[in-house]
């Protein structure tokens, strides 16, 4: 049945406007995929935004970021469809198609990696440790006593403090991230903790 709507597409403009839909989706999926690691509680995709002041929540996870991401992402991804579609139900259903695989193989490619990360050498023992870091720290984040005798180890003008929330940072990135020196990272953290604490007056256990 011919439409009526009036839009006419050439070959080329549908397969721009399919090379789109194929960004806009791998985008929007690697978004949403990154989005529910950084949240997990636990399992070893660890959120060290739950280990955080108030003050330095922002290195970890920027939710503002993620919803206007996801959002530009539909944006491009609806009318790469419905245009389509309006033109021919053919080619609409076709996009559709192409989005749905798209979005399949970004997930399952994801996931790929995500095993690759786990699967690397030293990694269960380099997450064991950072997290004892993370509740070491957390300790003077969330005890009104020790943020009252330390409080250096929440002041991030302090040198050795700030090395310490960079040294957060980084860790919490190479765990995240394939083809990274996670368990270096991890050491440097530890030593970063440790001139962190020397600087604030905590005696060393």
């Amino acid at each position: 049945m011919p439409a009526t709507t009036g839009i006419q597409l050439t070959a080329w403009e549908i397969g721009l406007l399919g090379l789109l839909l194929l960004c806009a989706v791998v985008f929007t999926v690697n978004t949403v995929r990154k989005a529910a690691v950084h949240g997990a509680p636990d399992g070893g995709h660890p959120a060290l935004q739950g280990h955080l002041g108030h003050r330095d929540r922002e290195f970890v996870k920027e939710p503002d970021a993620t919803f206007w991401n996801i959002f530009a992402g539909l944006v491009v991804i609806v009318p790469a469809v419905v245009i389509p579609a309006l033109a021919s139900p053919a080619v609409g259903l076709l996009m559709l198609f192409l989005a749905v695989a798209a979005a399949i193989a970004a997930f399952a490619v994801g996931r790929k990696l995500e095993r690759n990360r786990q699967d690397r050498i030293g990694f269960t023992e380099a997450a064991a440790r950072h997290d004892a870091l993370l509740a070491r720290w957390q300790r003077y984040e969330l005890d009104p006593a020790k943020g009252i005798d330390f409080p250096g180890m929440s002041d991030v003008s302090v040198p050795q403090t700030a090395a310490l929330v960079r040294a957060l940072q980084e860790a919490q990135r190479c765990r995240l991230t394939a083809g990274t020196d996670y368990a270096r990272a991890v050491e440097k953290l530890d030593v970063a903790m440790v001139e962190a604490e020397a600087a604030a007056g905590v005696s060393a256990s």
